[in-house]
């Protein structure tokens, strides 16, 4: 009893940790798999000694709210769903009753309330008791109808979540590979709670609902289903859902099963609930869960391979990051050998070494997880040199995790990737000169610094020596070099790879300091941190670099090289300055709306992904569309534009190009 016990305490805390990490700072302690596997230990040591401890997990629902925002308790407590893994389980327990299946999407919960047709509140799960508060933030959500038919009071509840695709869009716009957001479910989680709406309009927030707590004045005829209809008509976007019984049960699983690849929108399983509203209040609730529905969790498929390697890559940064290699397993009908393995802090949680049996598996049925060391060795030694240079290396700890870095600055590996970022499309945009072609020439020793790459003419007959170099595509690369030599400040800033500072934070910091180089020099933290979309983080990144004695060198030999091109300051820019535009639909005269947008951004204004009252025009060539941008900018009195009357109110034009 005692040995249980003691397991129950280790276990309580373990769970209670990685939930406070999880609610209160959107991080991951461990794989949603290793948690279920020690949640359901705790629960089955509970039943076997009939006690439960102070504090235990299996008790309270998710973690006490952060302080940063306003905290407000819930009319109704927002419970957990039960969970099982079996499809006859799920089966037996819909028994006879007709339900409805639908994704449980991996975001975070919210409850939304509206009154006299307009959404007055949105608060957060928080702890299940108390939330908090979020509504400014809430009327960014990309898909959120400010404003709805129903004039009763309304009370909802949904999960805001970031689809992949603009997941990985927002991560692509990070230059650091330590930057980059590990998964969407934790970048959604920080957009909502923002303390600065503007961050959350940026990361295309939506919200699908799937519940529907209250109605004032409205009968459903005790149906679920009908429920979601209503809520469908009032502009909401609600779970995909089926209607199922226990024979069809099974076809409907296996149809969702099939979606899971082609899915936007993260989801880690899917949730029953009965269609009959009366009889699943009747069944009431647990201390922690609801009786009326039930979330099913996918089996994950498992499979038992040997740790033959851990690979270690060195980024720009001096990051170094492992990956483990395993003899090749079958998983989700693919062949899977390698996972990141993510940093330090993992390795040692898992007590890897070389030769464990190791138990793998794919996350959500996509990304190639290490669920748990059989052997446990904990022998695999840490490089205490850099695997490109020799350098020494060091573990430090970063955001509460412990990491590994190469300690010269000197470092090839860091040299490389920070040439290989300077030459791509977004920064000065140097066809042809591959990552392979940077370090022939950082080899031959042709270039060393940003500015180098500009001196290479000087160095043709250099260059003509390099393997595979023949005159022609000498000639094809110098040539597009000087191409790029007359370029915009935006480019060269983004091209420098300061710490943090993505494509479209640059544009913002260049639009705010009227183009001006030294401006940005000179300013200081607190001016550089109140730009929107900046913040204090990236303002003390880009102040300390552009004070670095050695940075500013390799700055002033790159601009001595370069010619900026300013935009001229017109009466078309006076008309887009300051202003914000929601772009949307099929384009007649641009090639993408990322031509439109650049545009834009060229005379001062902002496009952004949402239609807000701050909007100053939605740009649509279906100005009837019943779009939910459409139906907002309606609701909120946004003028709807097509694109020739967009030119000829604000670009000076008579339509067209």
């Amino acid at each position: 009893m005692m040995d249980k016990k003691k397991r129950m305490e280790e276990l309580t805390a373990l769970l209670n940790e990685a939930n406070r990490v999880y609610y209160a700072e959107d991080r991951e302690l461990m794989p949603n798999v290793t948690y279920d596997a020690l949640y359901d230990e705790l629960q089955r040591l509970e039943e076997e000694t009939g006690t439960v401890l102070a504090g235990s997990p299996t008790l309270n629902v998710g973690f006490e709210a952060v302080d940063y925002l306003p905290k407000e308790a819930h009319a109704q407590p927002m419970l957990s769903l039960a969970k099982t893994k079996s499809r006859e389980e799920l089966r037996e327990w819909l028994g006879d009753h007709d339900g409805l299946l639908s994704w449980k999407e991996d975001g975070l919960t919210v409850v939304l309330t509206y009154q006299n047709g307009e959404l007055a509140k949105c608060v957060t799960r928080g702890n299940g008791e108390v939330g908090e508060v979020v509504t400014a933030n809430a009327r960014c959500f990309k898909n959120l109808p400010l404003r709805i038919p129903f004039k009763g009071e309304l009370l909802i509840r949904g999960e805001a979540v970031i689809t992949y695709s603009d997941f990985e869009e927002i991560n692509k716009n990070l230059p650091e590979e330590g930057a980059k957001y590990k998964n969407p479910r934790n970048l959604c989680s920080g957009s909502v709670r923002q303390l600065d709406s503007a961050v959350t309009a940026q990361r295309n927030v939506r919200v699908i609902i799937f519940s529907l707590v209250n109605a004032e004045g409205e009968d459903f005829d005790n149906s679920m289903e009908k429920q979601f209809a209503f809520l469908k008509e009032q502009g909401f976007t609600v779970v995909e859902h089926e209607r199922v019984n226990a024979q069809t049960l099974p076809a409907a699983i296996e149809r969702f099963e099939k979606n899971i690849e082609t899915q936007d929108i993260p989801s880690d399983g899917l949730v029953l609930s009965y269609d009959d509203l009366a009889y699943a209040a009747s069944l009431g609730r647990t201390a922690k869960f609801p009786r009326g529905a039930i979330a099913f969790k996918w089996a994950d498929e498992m499979a038992e391979t040997t740790l033959n390697e851990v690979e270690w890559n060195t980024s720009r940064t001096g990051l170094i990051n492992p990956v483990a290699v395993f003899t090749p397993v079958e998983l989700e009908g693919t062949s899977v050998s390698r996972a990141s393995v993510h940093n330090i802090s993992i390795i040692r949680q898992l007590k890897l070494g070389i030769g464990d049996r190791i138990l793998v598996y794919k996350a959500n049925m996509i990304i190639p997880q290490i669920s748990e060391n059989l052997t446990g060795s904990d022998s695999l030694p840490i490089p205490e040199h850099c695997p490109v240079c020799g350098g020494e290396t060091r573990i430090v700890k970063e955001a509460d995790s412990e990491v590994l870095r190469c300690e010269n600055p000197e470092c090839p590996a860091k040299r490389l990737k920070a040439f290989v970022h300077f030459v791509e499309r977004d920064a000065m945009n140097i066809e042809g000169l591959s990552e392979a072609t940077l370090e022939k020439l950082i080899a031959a020793g042709l270039i060393h610094s940003f500015a180098e790459i500009y001196r290479l003419k000087e160095k043709r007959v250099q260059l003509l020596e390099l393997e595979g170099v023949q005159e022609k595509s000498a000639d094809k690369l110098l040539a597009a070099v000087e191409k790029s030599r007359k370029t915009n400040l935006q480019r060269v800033l983004y091209a420098l790879g300061i710490p943090g500072v993505g494509a479209a934070n640059t544009r913002l910091i260049v639009m705010h300091f009227d183009q001006e180089i030294e401006k940005i020099r000179n300013a200081e933290i607190e001016e550089l941190s109140a730009i929107d979309g900046v913040g204090p983080v990236m303002a003390k990144d880009l102040y300390g670099w552009m004070r670095d004695e050695e940075k500013k060198k390799l700055l002033e030999d790159l601009l001595s090289e370069v010619e900026l091109e300013k935009a001229a300051v017109s009466e078309q820019n006076e008309r887009l300055a300051g202003k914000s535009f929601v772009i949307t639909g099929s384009l007649l005269h641009y090639a993408s709306r990322a031509e439109l947008k650049a545009l834009i951004e060229a005379g001062g204004g902002k496009v952004a992904g949402s239609v807000s009252a701050k909007t100053e025009c939605l740009i649509n060539n279906d100005a009837a569309s019943t779009s939910s941008k459409n139906k907002s900018a309606r609701a909120l009195g946004v003028k709807i534009l097509t694109e020739e009357e967009f030119e000829k109110e604000y670009l000076l034009r008579d339509g067209g190009l």
